[in-house]
């Protein structure tokens, strides 16, 4: 087990560093966007390029982020009903979801789009717009957000049964109280950062 939590850690780490790229690419997608727009009303100037260069950064962020909003419990959750519930029925209802639904879904979004980034690929398909981008780098991202997200459910998975087993604190913990968890993790005063 403690070999898993060593490869779950690798990969909470590697969610983390993705998230923190992510944060670049909205940065990006605000100034393009904002760009964009300014030029359109100021100069009467449009680019077909430069709208689908934002719908591709937007499009990064939601799908390759997947992993890092589970990494960090900002996925979606039934708060009211699950704060009433002890720490291990609420980490046996995680393994559940990601066994029963997570997983299966994002296996089946990831055989179902991996063909369509290959087509496209394959072919150098090309925006329908007029000085539209190629395709194959936006179809990409479905299928490799899929793999992330995956590789951070199989993490939260190793972190559920190990918290069941009695090798590590709740990781759901911070979720409940997320200003206890900074509390916990800021450094002592006088402690060198």
């Amino acid at each position: 087990m403690q070999f898993l939590l060593r490869l779950s850690r690798g990969m909470d780490a590697i969610s983390d560093w993705v998230g923190r790229v992510l944060i670049w690419a909205l940065f990006t997608t605000v100034i393009v966007s904002a760009a964009n727009a300014i030029v359109r009303k100021v100069f009467s100037v449009g680019s077909n390029a430069w709208l689908e260069v934002q719908w591709y950064l937007f499009a990064a962020v939601f799908l390759l982020g997947a992993g890092y909003a589970f990494l960090h419990n900002a996925h979606v959750r039934i708060d009211f009903i699950s704060g009433r519930l002890s720490a291990r029925t609420r980490n046996i209802i995680d393994i559940v979801g990601i066994v029963a639904f997570l997983a299966p879904l994002a296996w089946i979004l990831l055989q179902l789009s991996w063909p369509l980034f290959v087509k496209a690929w394959q072919s150098g398909e090309m925006s329908q717009n007029a000085g539209g981008l190629i395709r194959w780098p936006v179809l990409a991202l479905l299928p490799l957000g899929m793999v992330l997200l995956l590789a951070q459910a199989a993490s939260e998975l190793v972190k559920r049964v190990a918290f069941l087993k009695g090798l590590i604190p709740d990781p759901l913990a911070h979720a409940e109280n997320p200003e206890a968890q900074m509390i916990a993790e800021a450094p002592a005063e006088g402690t060198p950062r």
